[in-house]
């Protein structure tokens, strides 16, 4: 209905420019929303107090002069209405509303999708994290962020990569093999401190356990650097083994795994830093090597080589970048933690240097979970090894509530997850809330078999006989399905869908409350069967977009 009434506005704004009545101008995006009242009608648009900065005019004359000017060939208005300082409000047809529930009944699984991205090539890149020790729960929030971005994408047309950027060069690899020999050391008798920049959790100690069977003592003749060598690469190959399967256990599959040593064959992160600083936008100080990141908006130069003749991250980042685009993604979006926040603007620079423009790049920055039990904190550390991992929160709650609670609010906010709360069975239980929505209209639908309805279609029902307000406001919010996930998709926010799954079940347990779907009237019966079953696959759709389960029984 929204896409309806902006195309009206947009044609009405056309005829106006076209016969003099407003001046020459670009049409901008027309917003239509919901208005605040419900007096003051279905939608609402405020396009003409945009319009007023260009046509040098009062906007409630501007908005009386498109609303003179609209043309509704299929009958979809009641009444038209310049409100407040130049609103135009706009009135549907009653009986038009439930005309909107057969597109739902045609596309059922697959309501809501669209072409938006008309095939265009995306890749998301998300979780990435170290190979160093098992995934906790920071990482969980942006593994769930990602795939439900990438899910979202390809419901919107766009052709979809998933990847993990395996951090597996630099110094925090060598402290991984450090950290499995001294343990090793330890198993095999000895007596060590282990140095406060190791890695200390068990799982340390079981990967040294695993050598230890199988090279016995024999590597303490060994040479180190070789030792340590091996060391990094066995922890690092079952560290990412296990990864895997957590991420596997969480709903997330990759689509590819990159490592940054790949980056760094053929001598490649050196030659690309070559031909930039040839194309001067890297220049030379000393020994140290600096990307020009200021011409770009950045505070300050970058080092993309230091003084010891050591590339950075950036450096690496850059390289990585390129070999993105040279796969042929039109669009690359990087899901980062959010403390990577004063690295956006030389990535930014480093896309640009390579040809690309600006908006090739999308970074969607995912802030820190606190994790609670009961409304209080559980304490954590990092390197200490003292963390909840993403595994033992997949084994208390479940996948389907771990998902939902990470997406509850907007990625780049703080997030309060309450393992006790994600565990209830009840309302307050936002993921039980839903689903059981979902389960309820299930249910509603074996008892109609039951008592010998047919699940209707929308040729087999009389939909006029759904008169209710909160019968309207039903359709009104599936009629929004759509252009959420469109909005979404535009906007990488997957958490506007954990939002309206929780609205649309709130809606619908509130008129199951107070209205009986199968009753003595055997067509109303039918118009409400039908009603919450256009429910029953939008709270499903959304489910599946979130990659949470929506089951028919609780």
């Amino acid at each position: 209905m929204k896409k309806k009434l902006r195309d009206l506005l947009e044609r009405s704004i056309d005829t106006c420019i076209r016969e003099g009545i407003l001046k020459e101008c670009a049409i901008p995006f027309v917003e239509v929303e919901l208005p605040r009242e419900g007096s003051h009608g279905d939608y609402a648009s405020n396009i003409a107090m945009v319009l007023a900065s260009t046509q040098r005019e009062n906007p409630r004359k501007i908005a009386q002069r498109i609303t003179d000017t609209i043309e509704d060939p299929e009958g979809i208005l009641e009444k038209v209405e310049v409100a407040g300082p130049g609103f135009i409000n706009f009135f549907v047809r009653d009986s038009l509303w439930v005309t909107l529930l057969k597109e739902v009944d045609d596309m059922k699984e697959h309501y809501g999708k669209s072409d938006l991205g008309a095939g265009r090539r995306v890749q998301v890149e998300f979780v990435s994290a170290n190979p160093t020790g098992p995934l906790h729960i920071g990482h969980a929030r942006g593994a769930v962020t990602g795939d439900v971005i990438a899910r979202i994408l390809e419901a919107s047309g766009f052709s979809v990569s998933r990847e993990y950027y395996i951090n597996d060069a630099g110094n925090q690899m060598n402290i991984l093999g450090e950290s499995v020999w001294h343990r090793y050391l330890e198993i095999l008798g000895e007596d060590i401190t282990l140095p406060e920049n190791c890695y200390q959790g068990e799982y340390i100690s079981n990967i040294a356990k695993e050598v230890a069977g199988k090279y016995g003592d024999s590597l303490k003749s060994e040479a180190k650097d070789t030792v340590f060598a091996l060391l990094t690469d066995l922890a690092a190959g079952k560290i990412l083994e296990e990864i895997k399967d957590d991420l596997m256990a969480f709903g997330v599959v990759f689509d590819c795994f990159f490592s940054e040593r790949e980056l760094y064959r053929d001598n490649g992160v050196t030659a690309l830093l070559k031909e930039l600083e040839e194309q001067n936008f890297i220049y030379r100080e000393e020994d140290t090597l600096w990307f020009r990141t200021t011409d770009y908006g950045d505070e300050k130069d970058r080092v993309v080589v230091r003084e010891n003749g050591e590339p950075t991250y950036f450096a690496a980042d850059i390289a990585y970048h390129k070999n993105k685009y040279e796969r042929g993604f039109d669009t690359v979006i990087d899901v980062w933690g959010a403390d990577h926040h004063g690295y956006i603007p030389r990535m930014y620079a480093g896309i640009q240097a390579l040809g690309k423009e600006k908006e090739a790049l999308e970074i969607v920055l995912v802030q820190l979970v606190n994790l609670l039990r009961s409304g209080k904190p559980v304490a954590m550390s990092t390197r200490a090894g003292k963390f909840v991992t993403l595994r033992e929160v997949i084994d208390e709650v479940g996948r389907d509530a771990a998902r939902f609670n990470f997406l509850m609010r907007r990625s780049n906010s703080h997030l309060d997850f309450d393992l006790e709360l994600a565990k209830e069975a009840s309302s307050e239980n936002p993921v039980y809330y839903v689903q059981y929505a979902h389960a309820r209209i299930s249910s509603i639908m074996r008892t109609a078999l039951e008592r010998g309805y047919e699940i209707p279609a929308y040729h087999d029902v009389d939909l006029n006989l759904l008169i209710l307000p909160e019968e309207h406001t039903l359709v009104k919010a599936i009629d929004m399905f759509p252009e959420l996930i469109e909005g979404s998709a535009r906007t990488f926010e997957p958490h506007r869908i954990t939002f309206y799954s929780s609205d649309l079940a709130s809606i619908f347990h509130s008129y199951y409350n107070k209205n009986r779907v199968v009753n003595d009237d055997v067509e109303l019966t039918k118009a409400r069967l039908f009603l919450v079953k256009c429910v029953g696959i939008v709270l499903r759709n959304a489910l599946t977009l979130l990659g949470v389960s929506a089951p028919e029984r609780m």
